[in-house]
């Protein structure tokens, strides 16, 4: 999780042999899967967001290719507001 701009930048074009210009969001995490950066080119710049997680990890899909996967915005959006993918239920360290 040390990467910022360029780094990750560099991840999306070479790693994953995406084009970072497409406009599409780029998710990384750490191992632990209590850190999660997105990449995003909005036409002007990028754009670096994250999220460190005080307690619990974020439930991570599993794909057929471990380094890339595609998710759609709700999957996403279901990701970062720490519901469980494979249950389809919130996280127990989310619940207020």
């Amino acid at each position: 999780m040390r990467k910022s701009f360029n780094g990750l930048w560099a991840q999306a074009s070479e790693r994953l042999k995406e084009d970072p210009f497409s406009g599409a969001l780029f998710v990384f995490t750490n191992k632990r899967r209590d850190r999660i950066k997105i990449l995003y080119w909005d036409g002007s710049g990028v754009w670096v967001f994250a999220k460190r997680l005080e307690e619990g990890r974020f439930s991570w899909p599993s794909g057929s290719d471990a380094c890339k996967l595609s998710l759609t915005p709700q999957a996403l959006s279901m990701l970062l507001e720490g519901i469980d993918l494979k249950k389809g239920c919130k996280k127990a360290w989310y619940e207020r």
